[in-house]
């Protein structure tokens, strides 16, 4: 644990005491980097705050606020008819973000998740940091909601699978991209590529994943047993290669990554993101076409058979 995390830990216990005061408060749990043990002096605290039938007081916040010393609030997103206020301040110089949120209303977000395969969620990421998380107090409650998180629902690992294996063949456009000045579409479809990548893989693995404010890539990927060699490394790359390059190693990355469906997932059915491996869009006319880089040729086509697995 770095000493960043201890203190940022010592500091949202403090703050999670002010709130357990209030008559409904149940349990509060501290998520995160803090959790992790891995915050920097760049680091935040992430907290949530559980609630019986209800939630406290527009001036109770306030007040716990102004006990605590902190300054007033950066932002704040109000859903009471919904069991949720979320707030940020200030702390001794440390964004504080806490939800605060009734045990009925977190309920129905596990539901969300877990019972409903909601994959486009930012829940997920609210329940990978359950996972991590440390409760501050209310124990009982906060692993109750760990292990419902854990048991990672094989159906919500193969919807996962079938949202993420969207694939865009961009590693057949080289001739557009090179002539077309579409370098920020280039670099959107590159980074949507490697989010599909990674989704899939974490649907694979039964880890939660989703795009919003994805960070710490490594650290997930390294959390993957089923995974293409070398895997975040080569995802780093993609945006440090040039262009041809880069489009070959995608490419090579989607092709690995439908091996790894077919052979741990064979029920989903990978032909029609297989066919386009090895696919270019052919110019109609007689155009000098930029070559591959030296050493490398465009793969053939990728067919289920080849992984060894029936699809």
């Amino acid at each position: 644990m770095t000493a960043e995390s201890t203190v940022l830990f010592n500091l949202a216990k403090r703050v999670a005491l002010a709130h357990a005061e209030h008559p409904l408060a149940r349990a509060a749990m501290v998520s995160g980097s803090v959790a992790k043990g891995i915050a920097d002096h760049y680091s935040d605290i992430d907290m949530s705050m559980y609630y019986r039938d209800g939630l406290p007081e527009e001036e109770w916040l306030a007040g716990v606020r102004t006990r605590l010393g902190a300054a007033e609030r950066k932002w704040l997103v109000e859903n009471r008819e919904e069991g949720s206020v979320m707030e940020a301040y200030l702390l001794n110089g440390v964004e504080v973000q806490i939800v605060h949120t009734t045990i009925a209303a977190w309920n129905d977000a596990l539901d969300t998740v877990l019972v409903k395969l909601d994959v486009e969620s930012p829940l997920q990421k609210a329940l990978e940091g359950t996972l991590a998380c440390v409760p501050l107090f209310g124990a009982e409650y906060i692993e109750e909601w760990k292990a419902r998180a854990g048991a990672y629902p094989d159906a919500l690992a193969e919807a996962m699978v079938r949202r993420y294996m969207n694939f865009f063949p961009l590693w057949g456009l080289l001739g557009q991209f090179s002539t077309r000045d579409a370098t920020v579409w280039y670099y959107q479809i590159l980074a949507e590529s490697a989010q599909n990548i990674i989704g899939v893989l974490a649907g694979l693995n039964h880890l939660y994943f989703t795009t919003f404010q994805f960070k710490r890539m490594g650290r997930l990927i390294r959390e993957m047993a089923i995974a293409p060699a070398d895997l975040a490394n080569r995802l780093e790359r993609l945006f440090r290669t040039p262009m041809p390059d880069a489009l070959c190693d995608v490419e090579a990355l989607v092709a690995e990554t439908l091996a790894l469906v077919c052979e741990h997932m064979p029920q989903v059915d990978t032909a029609a993101a297989s066919k386009r491996i090895g696919w270019r869009q052919e110019a109609w006319g007689p155009v000098e076409h930029e070559p591959m880089p030296e050493g490398r040729t465009a793969p053939p086509p990728y067919h289920p058979h080849d992984a060894g697995a029936h699809c």
